[in-house]
């Protein structure tokens, strides 16, 4: 079963810090990724989705191969690979795996204009080496499918990279719910 985290920060930057790390991780094997996203929140309230995988190209790609393929079994290979391509890169738009956008969007309308959230798919993790990595750029806990103690885990390690003792002056840049509690 696959797990979900999101959390809120101040910008782009931070998230897409944070996102690079988990990529680092995962290719250390710490975290089992299958999805994460940077959500922005433009100044002009839009929502922009920062995908990792961009599946017209993944599309294009193995449509291309495929088409390739079949082209040379009627001495077309590069007309065959061009339509492929193509009707890979169509298909590939009309994909959605991963979070679902939709879901991204949705909880993104909270975030105040010019933050970002960072939505985090994965199968597995080290949660004990996982979490102080990522803890440490701070960031408001916004949504969950961790076990509770993974959960408490996750939101104390981020609260506490963000109190005066520790050093880290910036506040997570957290939805805008007019309450200060984040949205769940």
């Amino acid at each position: 079963m696959s797990n979900l985290f999101v959390v809120a920060y101040n910008d782009l930057d931070t998230a897409n810090q944070v996102r690079e790390k988990l990529f680092q991780m995962s290719r250390e094997h710490l975290v089992d990724l299958e999805d994460a996203v940077v959500v922005e929140r433009r100044e002009d309230g839009k929502i922009k989705l920062h995908q990792s995988v961009s599946n017209p190209a993944v599309g294009a790609a193995g449509g291309a191969l495929w088409g390739g393929v079949i082209g040379l079994l009627f001495l077309q290979p590069l007309l065959g690979a061009a339509v492929g391509a193509a009707a890979g890169a169509a298909g590939g738009a009309l994909t959605d795996t991963g979070i679902n956008d939709d879901f991204m969007r949705d909880l993104s309308n909270n975030l105040r204009p010019g933050a970002a959230a960072l939505f985090a798919l994965f199968r597995t993790a080290a949660t004990d080496k996982v979490i102080p990595r990522i803890a440490e750029y701070g960031g408001q806990l916004v949504q969950t499918s961790l076990s509770q103690t993974d959960e408490d885990a996750l939101r104390e390690a981020l609260e506490a990279a963000q109190r005066p003792d520790t050093g880290s002056s910036t506040p997570a840049g957290g939805p805008d719910t007019g309450s200060g509690t984040p949205a769940t």
